[in-house]
């Protein structure tokens, strides 16, 4: 495993750029080579947008880090491209259990229904993920898309003016500058794109510690999620269990706060925790070892002018939940298609205002889940661990008690309520595709509804007649036609008409919901396309 730490993929070269005689000006600069801002580069690539991504390092992320990704991001990242090998590299798992002390009180299933193309959940190292994503880039590359990483390129310092964004750039071979009409950073949630414009990164920070390792065994363990509430082999903590792939297993023990974190991470500290959990006589070797601090902050606005942030750079949320690595992947989907239109003069510039106030929506609403679920992990009172204990216990024979258990309220892909974007809502078809959410995926004759929708606007209509295209403002939207007839499992009606004839939905093209009508209206269908475009 070591290896694909030490292996330089996207290595330091020589860019033109350092010899110009000023500084080069490109569309679009994203800084950081992580999951976020590779994807946030590879949208805008398949957008036709020229982008370049520059970032300090040249190599995968050391460590598993980020490993749950959410059924939401897999489709995104369908979309761009890259999804089918990370399903086929990944472990797929939807069951979790929950113990306390040495009995196992219930078990739950994220994705209980058929018809999905992707499941709730698979388990990837950040590396692998990374790695993957690296090689759409190369494929782009190869198919002449303005895509280019830049390996050893620090940004040291940022300037912005009305007419864009300067870059100063450290490089192997000395410092060069760069001008970008928009930089969006992704830079971490150290960003020090934040740190240079004086930006402020709000929140809060939980008083706990957790021992995050990943080992490498051979166990008999199902891929299943497994989290204990005050185990026997780590009394009055609380501890996670994952699969990987190749072997790997994360590990998660809470520590508690007062602790000496450097000598925690030592192997023969963490030997003996993991040992008592796992048994003596279990063979594993140490890949990787961290110490978390639980913390959840965020910036009072993601768009400051020409510089956007996304990912962590943007919000920090604390792990249990799968929030971080999910929500920044939603963020880029958010915003790259909004850019493109500004960009092409289509949109006022305004319409990143929204990027903003969507993506602030879906950072409170992590931060709300992983502060409730850290303060159940981890009570501060006496009186909070006797609640937490009597749901755990009740949990066990009692349905009623299971949904008010919070070993991590798992990722659910945003649904933008109350967006400024969001156009009529027809009464009586189903809530769950309702304006501002994702489009839910289903299966239709000859594949699946999510493959014929994004990168555009388009209207999809279920048994209501319309013209092939609709236009506003020089802004079209291409229908998609489809049947009750074309539902072979009747997804398709239980999931967009419920008991509606027929119906016709808006679509952005992040496949999220604009607006929905049960019967086709070219005014309205015009109005709300605007309005879906901040016009």
């Amino acid at each position: 495993m070591a290896k694909i730490f030490e292996t330089p993929i996207y290595p330091y070269r020589r860019s033109p750029d350092q010899d110009a005689a000023a500084p080069v000006r490109h569309p679009v600069v994203v800084v950081g080579a992580g999951p976020v801002g590779l994807a946030c580069a590879i949208d805008l690539a398949c957008q036709g947008i020229p982008v370049v991504v520059l970032d300090e390092n040249d190599k995968v992320s050391f460590g598993s880090r980020a490993i749950c990704f959410a059924k939401r991001p897999l489709e995104i990242l369908d979309r761009l491209g890259c999804g089918e090998p990370m399903v086929e590299k990944g472990v797929v798992w939807n069951v979790g259990k929950v113990f306390f002390h040495d009995r196992r009180v219930y078990e739950f299933n994220l994705l209980p229904e058929a018809g999905h193309r992707r499941p709730a959940f698979i388990n990837l190292q950040q590396y692998h993920f990374e790695k993957f994503l690296v090689d759409r880039v190369r494929e782009l590359e190869a198919e002449g898309r303005p895509i280019e990483i830049r390996g050893n390129n620090k940004v040291t310092a940022v300037e912005q003016d009305g007419d864009g964004v300067a870059l100063s750039i450290e490089t192997p071979e000395g410092s060069y500058c760069l001008r970008a009409d928009w930089l969006v950073a992704c830079d971490g949630a150290n960003s020090p794109i934040r740190a240079m414009t004086g930006l402020d990164f709000v929140g809060r920070v939980f008083e706990d510690n957790f021992l995050i390792t990943d080992v490498v065994m051979e166990a008999e363990f199902p891929t299943e999620r497994w989290f204990w509430f005050d185990p026997p082999f780590n009394p009055g903590q609380s501890a996670l269990l994952h699969k990987q792939p190749d072997g790997v297993w994360r590990i998660d023990l809470q520590l508690g706060w007062n602790i000496d974190k450097e000598r925690e991470r030592q192997p023969e500290n963490v030997i003996p925790r993991l040992k008592a959990m796992l048994g003596e006589d279990t063979k594993f070797r140490l890949e990787w070892v961290s110490i978390y601090t639980f913390q959840c902050r965020r910036m009072e606005s993601f768009r400051h002018g020409r510089v956007l942030f996304a990912g962590d750079s943007a919000h920090q949320i604390s792990p249990f939940g799968a929030r971080g690595a999910n929500s920044g992947l939603q963020d880029a989907d958010n915003l790259v298609w909004k850019l493109k239109l500004v960009m092409d003069g289509r949109t006022p510039e305004s319409l990143l205002d929204s990027y903003d106030a969507e993506r602030i929506h879906g950072a409170d609403e992590n931060i709300l889940n992983s502060s409730r679920s850290t303060d159940f992990i981890t009570p501060k009172s006496e009186m909070s661990r006797i609640f937490r204990d009597a749901v755990l216990d009740l949990s066990e024979h009692f349905a009623f008690a299971r949904p008010l258990v919070n070993s991590g309220r798992l990722s659910v892909p945003c649904t933008y309520d109350g967006s400024p974007l969001n156009g009529p809502d027809a009464k009586g078809l189903p809530p769950r595709t309702r304006p501002g959410s994702p489009a839910v995926d289903a299966p239709i004759k000859g594949g699946w509804l999510l493959d014929r929708l994004g990168d555009r606007f388009q209207f999809l209509t279920i048994d209501a007649d319309a013209p092939d295209i609709i236009e506003s403002g020089g802004i079209a939207a291409e229908r998609l036609a489809l049947s009750t007839a074309d539902d072979p499992t009747g997804a398709l009606q239980e999931r967009y008409l419920g008991d509606a004839g027929m119906a016709v939905y808006l679509l952005r093209p992040d496949q999220h919901v604009a607006a929905r009508w049960t019967a086709f209206d070219r005014a309205e269908v015009e109005a709300a396309l605007a309005k879906a475009t901040g016009r």
